[in-house]
């Protein structure tokens, strides 16, 4: 039996499928079903039974033959403001899922975040933990449950994903953190044009700054590989190329069959302060576990989730 927390959830509830694509039906689905779009996420997928979160922690030790605990579910809202509650269900709960796990011997892979980096004035390098910067609560609850891990000694025996920009279907529940590629496809389907925030660095030219985007269906791949592989630690998962905004509106504008047309506007001062210009996956300690996964390229997966959208 396999546990998925945030099976719901974007990341979760695509592992999910991959799950079921791989013959395993036998898993426990934790989330909190309070989205219409999270419950559609479930459906035509098969698991064996569904624990609502706040009841799972106090059900965990009565649960057997758990061959492996995923945890994605968490609060990924990078300007929620209320730090006790992000400690609570970012960080302690999942010190108490590890240690579980890790007193069971029992294989688990937990969602870390490259908001950890915070501007990535240190570099994205996975191998860095101390002096890194975070940007914001969501941030500052996986960095530190990295850092708890890595100082417990915990991290022996789990495995932890520094996620980059994700995108991919399974996403339309996440309200504002949805990915710009869901967003820019709603907005051109109804204007036919999609804003992106103009540049305030001098580096970077309006639509310019850069992120390493990976598909999320890529994630899964190595999600998969990973709990069948006895590696462990805290690895980046980005594909290792930074593009920029721009290409990524312009292939949702090609994929659409439309004219690219992209206008730039003024960023609210709340997120002048705390904008990340550029990020790129550093990825040569993952590629030496012996990882064999291929990476979408942007076109493709963009190309590949506007036709899931617009079916």
């Amino acid at each position: 039996m396999y546990i998925l927390t945030g099976g719901a959830g974007f990341i979760g509830s695509d592992f999910l499928t991959k799950l079921n694509q791989e013959g395993i039906n036998d898993i426990i689905v934790v989330d909190n079903l309070n989205n219409p779009l999270k419950e559609k996420n479930l459906s035509n997928k098969r698991f064996t039974d569904y624990i609502h979160k706040n009841d799972f922690l106090s059900k965990l030790s009565s649960l057997s033959n758990i061959e492996g605990i995923i945890h994605m579910g968490a609060c990924s809202s990078t300007t929620e403001t209320n730090e006790t509650y992000m400690m609570q269900n970012n960080f302690e709960y999942t010190k108490q899922l590890a240690s579980f796990a890790c007193a069971k011997n029992i294989r688990f892979i937990y969602a870390s975040s490259a908001a950890t980096y915070g501007e990535g004035e240190q570099g994205f390098s996975d191998e860095n933990f101390d002096n890194l910067k975070p940007l914001n609560i969501y941030a500052v609850s996986k960095h530190l449950f990295d850092k708890w891990a890595i100082s417990t000694g915990a991290i022996k025996n789990i495995v932890g994903l520094k996620f980059f920009n994700v995108y991919g279907p399974g996403e339309s529940h996440k309200g504002d953190m949805r990915s710009v590629v869901l967003k820019s496809f709603e907005q051109i389907q109804k204007t036919g044009t999609f804003s992106l925030f103009k540049s305030y660095h001098p580096d970077y030219k309006d639509g310019e700054q850069k992120r390493d985007f990976i598909y999320v269906k890529d994630c899964s791949n190595v999600m998969w590989w990973l709990l069948n592989n006895q590696v462990n630690g805290v690895y980046n998962l980005g594909t290792g190329l930074a593009r920029s905004w721009k290409d990524l509106v312009s292939a949702v504008f090609k994929s659409l069959g439309k004219d690219i047309k992209i206008s730039y506007i003024e960023m609210p001062e709340s997120l002048k302060a705390k904008y990340q210009y550029f990020t790129q996956a550093e990825m040569t300690k993952i590629k030496s576990t012996g990882l064999e996964v291929k990476f979408t390229s942007l076109e493709d997966g963009v190309r590949d989730y506007v036709k899931l959208l617009s079916i």
